[in-house]
């Protein structure tokens, strides 16, 4: 796979006694937002079984309501789409039927022993269009302008970087593409502690994150059963 890579450079130079340097590039200055956010998915002794029973299990509510949730991509045979965060592949079998065999889904995930997972799954169930694909903390690592539709489920506040990530869903997106993300309700005093604790900020700061990076929120689509994540659907701008 083509990786997509972000590069900067400083320029500075003086003059005399004076010196003058332009701002550097922003994307330099990001720094993470959580240290070891994905420390438990990148261990070498990852027992991919317990989470697959824990994404993959009816106490997760996008687990009982994947397909209302699915319904919401707009998928058309043919497309290209990306599952940024495929975890143990709980979509990928619904994304492989829904675009067809002219289509291509890349399962993307940052864990190496899911993507050997997700390699794995897709030999046995044959799901013939998905690509699986290891991405890295500051890229979705996909080619540019290769997908019509990015989904990222529970996964945004796992982002570590998440300005250089978002960009590169925003380069790899086709011109007008979609981005839908699903993720938790961060709400003080009202969300569970697991949430609070585990989620770094709310919805707001998450549409005001994305939206920086040339997304347009179109839509928040309700989704019937849905009672701890929201739905979110930006267009590429």
């Amino acid at each position: 796979m083509q990786r997509i890579s972000i590069t900067t450079s400083l320029l500075a130079f003086s003059l005399g006694a004076c010196a003058w340097a332009p701002p550097a590039d922003e994307t330099v200055a990001e720094e993470s937002v959580g240290e070891d956010l994905n420390g438990s998915f990148l261990a070498d002794d990852l027992d991919v079984g317990r989470f697959a029973r824990i994404f993959e299990g009816e106490s997760r509510e996008v687990f009982r309501q994947r397909e209302r949730i699915l319904a919401t991509l707009g998928i058309q045979t043919g497309m290209a789409v990306a599952d940024v965060g495929a975890g143990t592949g709980l979509f990928i079998g619904p994304l492989n039927e829904a675009v067809g065999e002219n289509g291509v889904v890349y399962a993307v995930d940052i864990s190496p022993g899911f993507v050997d997972h997700l390699r794995g799954r897709v030999r046995r169930e044959g799901l013939e269009a998905v690509e699986v694909v290891l991405c890295d903390e500051r890229s979705a690592s996909l080619p540019e302008e290769s997908v019509d539709v990015v989904f990222v489920c529970d996964t945004y506040h796992h982002f570590e970087y998440p300005r250089s990530t978002v960009a590169s869903l925003h380069r790899a997106l086709r011109p007008g593409g979609s981005l839908v993300v699903v993720d938790f309700d961060r709400i003080p005093y009202v969300s569970r502690p697991w949430i609070l604790g585990h989620v770094r900020a709310g919805q707001q700061a998450f549409v005001r994150e994305i939206e920086a990076e040339g997304f347009e929120l179109i839509e928040r689509p309700r989704v019937f059963g849905l009672l701890e994540n929201y739905v979110l659907r930006f267009r590429k701008s």
